[in-house]
C-alpha cells in the first residue's frame, strides 16, 4: 500500500517547508499558500499585472543562495504575516503591506550581503505561484527513491532537500518515475502524474546545516544517466488529502 508520509508547502520561494497535516487539492492548481511569494534578486522582469514564468535563478533560491537554510521562516495565510528567525533578533512582517514589505526587504538585504546582484523585492501577484515549471502542478517525492540516493552518494539524504508537496511511502525506488501518463485517486482527490522532475544544485544543501555537502544531480547523472527524482502531477478532481490517506493507482 502506498500511503502519504507527509505534506508540505513553500510559502515564499527557496524558504523554509511548512508541514501540514492535510490539504485541500483544486483541479489545475497548485498547493494553497505554496510559492506565492519570491524574493527578486536584481530585475527579473517580472510584472505582478501579467504575471507570468521566470526561472528560479532571478529569485533567492537555495540554488544560488545556500545561506537561505540558516533562516527558520513561517507564514500565516490569514494575516499575511511572514516571521523568521536564525539571523539576529526575530522578524516579522505582513507581506501584503506596503511597509511590511519594505522592512522584508530590508531585512533580507542585510542578510544576503554579498550575495545580491540587485535590489532586493518581494513579488507575489493574485492567482499566481512562484514554481520552477510555470505550471499549477504539485510534486511528489518518493522516499523509497530518497534512500537509494542515500546510497548513492553515501550519505544521509533529508527527504526535504527535495522540497516536494506530498511524499510517498510504499512505492520501490524510483518506481514514481514510471508513473508519468497515469491516473490515481489520493484520498479524495483525482490527480494525473504529469511529468519527472529533474533535480538541481538546491538538493545539495543541507536543510539542517545550509552547507553544501553533498552532489546529488552529478551523482544520479553518473550512476543512473539522468537527474530526475520525484515527478509532478495535475490535480483533475479536487478534495482533500492527509497524511495516511492512500494513493490508488488506476
Amino acid at each position: 500500500m502506498t500511503t502519504i508520509a507527509s505534506l508540505y508547502r513553500y510559502p515564499v520561494k527557496g524558504f523554509s517547508a511548512e508541514a501540514l497535516d492535510q490539504a485541500e487539492l483544486r483541479p489545475r492548481h497548485r498547493f494553497d499558500h505554496d510559492r506565492v511569494y519570491a524574493i527578486e534578486n536584481g530585475p527579473s522582469g517580472f510584472d505582478p499585472a501579467a504575471p507570468a514564468y521566470k526561472p528560479k535563478a532571478k529569485f533567492l533560491c537555495l540554488m544560488k543562495n545556500a545561506r537561505l537554510a540558516e533562516l527558520e521562516t513561517r507564514f500565516d495565510p490569514a494575516t499575511q504575516v511572514w516571521s523568521i528567525e536564525g539571523h539576529g533578533a526575530p522578524f516579522a512582517a505582513d507581506l501584503s503591506d506596503p511597509a511590511g514589505r519594505a522592512a522584508t526587504e530590508a531585512f533580507l538585504t542585510e542578510f544576503m550581503g554579498e550575495e545580491r546582484r540587485g535590489p532586493l523585492k518581494v513579488l507575489s501577484a493574485p492567482g499566481h505561484a512562484f514554481t520552477d515549471v510555470g505550471k499549477p502542478y504539485i510534486s511528489f517525492i518518493n522516499l523509497a527513491s530518497v534512500a537509494a540516493v542515500a546510497e548513492l552518494v553515501g550519505a544521509p539524504v533529508d527527504p526535504l532537500r527535495f522540497r516536494a508537496n506530498i511524499n510517498l511511502d510504499g512505492l520501490a525506488p524510483w518506481q514514481e518515475l514510471e508513473l508519468v501518463g497515469r491516473e490515481a485517486t489520493i484520498g479524495a482527490a483525482r490527480i494525473r502524474f504529469a511529468k519527472r522532475t529533474q533535480r538541481c544544485a538546491a538538493t545539495n544543501v543541507n536543510p539542517d546545516t545550509a552547507a553544501r555537502d553533498l552532489e546529488i544531480p552529478a551523482t544520479l547523472l553518473r550512476a543512473l544517466d539522468h537527474m530526475d527524482c520525484g515527478v509532478y502531477a495535475d490535480v483533475i478532481e479536487g478534495g482533500q488529502i492527509g497524511v495516511g490517506d492512500e494513493l490508488q493507482l488506476d
